[in-house]
């Protein structure tokens, strides 16, 4: 088992789905973890929960497109923790719209948070990061959708495929302050964002039954089914650990074998 003890773990969208099972996994693994939310009351209820089991976590209400919020993120941390040893851009959203249907404020919308998101996370955690003076970790939740576009949700594929260009970018920038930048590119996996997205679907009358979007989707993975939360925290709680310290710069495909690079 990877140990993070006493690692500095921020965690962005930490507060269900994919984010949960980083945030639940690196605790597991000794870190103190920042679950940094848009939704304070359900991450300072994984934050209790946590803490009832003898592992240190905070909540902290955060959106990730606003640079005084990460800011006083990042300001919250250090006060609490000390330091940050890493951070896991993870926050994001879809809204899917016909190809033909996507307007300004759909494409703008999804690219503020899912893209200069994370540039602006990067910037400001890897400010503190370089104060510091040991180095870092930053790990960017990019999609399958970075790599090959989808009709359904185009605007989400360009977010990701950005988040993929960002930290190729960063890690080119940071490596000389001993800051890896690699980046995780999950699938389909089984979490409330899929469930939104299947409703919207089917609010459009793109699809009409439940489950009908995400086992089309399914139908391509090598391995035979989504994934859940769990099965990709491992790769995350590796990324925090010093195992990759000579990776950096890397998009990991954690797919089920859907996007053979």
């Amino acid at each position: 088992m990877v140990k993070l003890s006493g690692r500095v773990v921020i965690v962005t969208g930490g507060a269900q789905g994919l984010g949960e099972g980083i945030v639940r996994r690196v605790a597991a693994d000794g870190a103190r973890v920042v679950i940094a939310d848009l939704k304070e009351d359900v991450a300072c209820k994984l934050a209790s929960s946590l803490s009832a089991q003898g592992q240190e976590a905070i909540a902290v209400q955060v959106d990730v497109s606003k640079r005084e919020d990460v800011r006083r993120m990042v300001e919250d941390t250090v006060e609490k923790f000390g330091r940050i040893d890493v951070l896991f851009n993870n926050a994001g959203f879809n809204r899917p719209v016909p190809f033909f249907d996507v307007d300004d404020e759909n494409f703008n919308s999804i690219i503020r948070v899912n893209a200069l998101g994370v540039m602006i996370g990067m910037q400001e955690v890897g400010k503190q990061m370089i104060e510091q003076g040991d180095g870092g970790k930053i790990i960017n939740t990019a999609s399958i959708a970075g790599r090959q576009g989808y009709a359904e949700f185009a605007p989400y594929c360009a977010s990701k495929a950005a988040v993929i260009s960002l930290t190729q970018a960063a890690a080119r920038e940071m490596a000389k302050h001993k800051i890896t930048v690699n980046a995780i590119a999950p699938g389909v996996v089984v979490t409330p964002l899929w469930d939104g997205l299947e409703q919207d679907m089917m609010d459009k009358g793109v699809i009409h039954e439940k489950g009908e979007f995400i086992n089309s989707f399914s139908s391509s993975i090598l391995l035979g089914y989504p994934a859940k939360p769990k099965d990709l925290a491992g790769i995350a709680s590796f990324l925090s650990s010093e195992d990759s310290d000579y990776i950096t710069g890397q998009v990991i495909m954690c797919d089920g074998g859907m996007v053979l690079v």
